[in-house]
């Protein structure tokens, strides 16, 4: 039996009667997620809240993930699919297209990272909404981004960068820098003075030593 060569040799071995027993086999290929994959009977799911001062109504966002290459070392878990419920019907239509288009990226496989930051960028005209902890908000899309973000967190997808301890020492002296200087002391939230940071969009930035500094994030204007 004949087999044509089409490659260029770069190594060979004789196998004999002795050897061939330890030829390996060959490996399977890892499963990655592409838009023909099969949908199992069951997803592991998560499921986040969103409550804005602009609907009397609550969001919930759930999104489905696949378990791929389960049992080996490359596990991993990627989103399938994403739904949004609210008794509000005032964003039925464009939430409904927004699942549609967020789940047929996730389902085309790749990197769907970027999905984050294009739902985050987006500015509602009407003026966006501070959340609990001083955390603006700039629009209802904006919102859905973050809770995309913390899921793909939460599954291993992104991975979070934390401060170190010199950093968050650095930032607990500014703090208490600042309020010694302007008697603004509050535990439970950034100096009323602060104003938002164009970085992490909370108000947590002040004026130090000249310089705006972000009390939450660590960004300094003055680098």
């Amino acid at each position: 039996m004949t087999h044509k060569i089409s490659q260029k040799i770069v190594s060979y071995k004789v196998l004999t009667k002795d050897n061939t027993a330890t030829v390996p086999e060959p490996q399977k290929s890892l499963e990655s997620m592409h838009e023909n994959v099969e949908r199992p009977e069951m997803l592991l799911g998560s499921t986040y809240k969103i409550k804005t001062p602009q609907s009397e109504h609550a969001l919930y966002i759930t999104i489905n993930d696949m378990l791929l290459n389960q049992g080996t070392p490359h596990e991993e878990r990627r989103p399938y699919e994403i739904f949004i419920n609210s008794k509000n019907m005032e964003h039925f239509q464009w939430v409904l297209a927004l699942t549609r288009v967020i789940s047929a990226v996730f389902r085309k496989g790749g990197d769907a990272c970027f999905l984050v930051e294009e739902l985050k960028a987006v500015f509602d005209p009407r003026g966006g909404y501070f959340k609990k902890g001083g955390v603006f908000m700039p629009s209802l899309v904006a919102e859905i981004g973050y809770a995309i973000e913390a899921h793909m967190k939460h599954i291993g997808m992104i991975k979070p960068t934390a401060m170190t301890d010199h950093q968050k020492q650095f930032l607990a002296e500014k703090r208490r820098e600042f309020e010694a200087l302007h008697g603004d002391s509050n535990e439970q939230s950034f100096p009323e003075k602060a104003v938002l940071c164009n970085k992490c969009s909370t108000k947590a930035m002040v004026l130090m030593d000249g310089c705006m500094t972000c009390l939450n994030c660590g960004d300094s204007k003055c680098g």
